[in-house]
């Protein structure tokens, strides 16, 4: 099974305009989370952040910080970046423009920022246009593939570890999905980049 932890180049080229990779000239790495928070996972991540002393940015659904405001509270207190990611984890593809934009306005109620996710990077070009207009649409330039229970904790590493390069934006799931995956493979590729000299930064 050939995973696209990379996205193709036809799909950034429709999404000019949105954010896929930062500066290329800097060794610095973008570490990103979807989905949270969740007590399950959220604190065990924040607790990893601490430890190396890295910043990373959480793009959080707004049921999840309606459920857990504590650790809404800890991600921002803890000096990390909040985006939005729609309030209920919508797929644009299946629900109307109108609709998809009262999602994203809803979360925004909370989040407060000027970052984008889409959920699943599924978004038509009438919800692009009309987000874009307010938010810097963030997608990633390496896919950690963690929520994926087809494939093993040290492949998810091995994927993440071969295709991150300088100003790579890179995403993790803290999701219950991911869990296994994510919890082998982030102390590793952070200590990897760190032994590298890189340094990991928030959007």
């Amino acid at each position: 099974m050939k995973l696209l932890v990379r996205p193709p180049q036809i799909i950034r080229s429709i999404y000019k305009d949105s954010v896929w990779r930062m500066s290329k000239n800097d060794p610095l790495i973008y570490l990103t989370f979807d989905d949270g928070p969740i007590p399950e996972l959220t604190p065990w991540v924040l607790d990893v952040l601490k430890q190396y002393g890295v910043k990373a940015t959480f793009f959080c659904v707004g049921e999840n910080i309606v459920k857990n405001q504590e650790i809404f509270e800890r991600i921002k207190q803890e000096g990390h970046q909040v985006g939005n990611h729609t309030h209920n984890h919508i797929k644009g593809w299946e629900v109307s423009t109108t609709a998809y934009h009262e999602n994203v306005e809803k979360c925004q109620e909370f989040t407060r920022t000027n970052l984008f996710r889409p959920p699943y990077g599924r978004i038509k070009k009438s919800q692009f246009k009309m987000i874009s207009e307010k938010y810097k649409v963030v997608f990633w330039d390496v896919l950690s593939y963690d929520y994926d229970r087809l494939i093993s904790p040290k492949k998810c590493l091995d994927n993440c570890l071969r295709y991150t390069r300088n100003g790579s934006i890179i995403v993790f799931h803290d999701n219950m999905k991911a869990e296994q995956n994510l919890k082998f493979a982030l102390p590793h590729y952070i200590e990897h980049f760190l032994k590298l000299n890189y340094k990991f930064a928030a959007l």
